[in-house]
């Protein structure tokens, strides 16, 4: 027995010794930057990957870092939760290239100034890191991407060799500002993302933080040195620059029914039935149920985001001051006790005021959409006030 264990272990080192493929001297490795798409929201931001090219062994393979399982049991509440793992794939860069080709999406490559050894170390932590069990990271869509990863990987690999020069941070911009770089065409997704993420992405980003795009990858590579030991030199690490792919038309813009022009609406039935409850002396109660219950759900929301998940840009989020969970439940003492009310309605005045100054002092920027809805409830909240004021004296 203890014969057979030795030859089925000896048998399958072997076998895996035989799998680590020898690259030719001609080998390449690419830095692959794929354009912004317009269909998918994941998709606007463009993609990062490495490509390993080596005509004599017949490898012509993608390595992408930005591939998840839809089978993931409970894929759903773990994406939302920030729990979803995803994944490093390697496959055939034809296939990785018709699927951009479909979408109309550029794709550029840029071919690294590497000698064999070192396209061979590469070439091997990527094997080694898609196998089955090594595929899995958590993902963070700011610090740990698929375009994070490029330079990581290389900077693991090639250590101190690397030279990285890049400086994006002149350019004085937060995580949000870089986000909205890519969102002109979609105007309800920029919303959503303003309203979702909190104050820690208005930070403003390092240099090698801009690289969570990948956009900022292509033009930090472009920059990159690397030390040539043997040459006792210092190069940039780009020999050429590919162009792989063209798209064949612009960017599809999105028109129609905007969020400014929504809450604008909803700010002007707002102040209209606000106006039309102070001249008949009366109150509205449905308008009054609808905002609380609507502020109220999106703060529980958002407080769900930031305390339940593990998605690090959904803390600190002070959307929360006028969506506040609490008027779920304020919801139904509005006809209770008109004290406790108006102490209550002060309170939400108070809660606006503060993220006013938030605002303007840029701890946290909130989308422009929400300046006319902030006056509607800032109108509505001081008329309640007062009319709950009278009600206790």
């Amino acid at each position: 027995m203890k014969k057979l264990i030795f030859l089925l272990f000896f048998s399958l080192s072997f076998l895996g010794f035989a799998q680590q493929i020898q690259l030719s001297p001609k080998a390449e490795i690419s830095v692959i930057t794929c354009g912004p798409g317009t269909n998918e929201l994941y998709a606007s931001f463009g993609h990062s990957a490495f490509r390993v090219l080596d005509l004599e062994n017949k490898i012509d393979r993608v390595y992408n870092y930005g591939t998840f399982d839809f089978d993931t049991p409970n894929f759903y509440l773990k994406f939302s939760r920030g729990k979803l793992l995803y994944q490093l794939r390697a496959y055939n860069f034809g296939n990785f290239l018709r699927s951009y080709h479909r979408e109309n999406r550029w794709v550029k490559g840029q071919v690294l100034d590497l000698n064999q050894e070192q396209v061979q170390k590469v070439y091997d932590f990527l094997e080694e890191n898609a196998l089955p069990e090594n595929r899995s990271y958590k993902y963070d869509f700011f610090y740990d991407n698929c375009s994070t990863k490029l330079y990581d990987v290389l900077e693991e690999v090639l250590g101190d060799k690397l030279v990285f020069k890049a400086n994006f941070d002149q350019e004085d911009l937060t995580h949000r500002d870089l986000i909205e770089l890519y969102m002109d065409h979609q105007p309800w997704a920029d919303f959503g993302i303003d309203l979702a993420l909190g104050a820690d992405i208005d930070r403003k980003a390092s240099s090698r933080e801009y690289m969570f795009l990948p956009d900022y990858v292509f033009e930090a590579f472009e920059e990159v040195e690397i030390k040539k030991e043997d040459e006792g030199s210092i190069q940039p690490i780009v020999k050429r620059t590919e162009e792989i792919l063209l798209s064949y038309k612009g960017k599809s813009m999105e028109r129609g029914i905007t969020p400014f022009l929504v809450f604008s609406l909803v700010a002007l039935i707002i102040v209209a039935v606000t106006y039309r409850d102070y001249k008949k002396e009366k109150r509205s109660k449905i308008l009054d149920v609808l905002i609380f219950a609507v502020t109220g759900s999106v703060g529980l929301i958002l407080l769900l985001l930031w305390f339940a998940t593990d998605h690090s840009a959904t803390a600190n989020n002070f959307n929360v001051l006028w969506a506040f969970a609490p008027n779920l439940i304020f919801l139904f003492l509005t006809n209770k006790n008109a004290k406790m009310n108006q102490h209550y309605l002060l309170t939400l005045l108070l809660l606006l005021d503060i993220m006013v100054l938030l605002w303007i002092f840029r701890v946290q920027v909130f989308h422009y959409a929400l300046i006319p809805l902030m006056l509607g409830l800032y109108i509505r909240y001081i008329f309640l006030w007062v009319r709950f004021r009278k009600e206790s004296n």
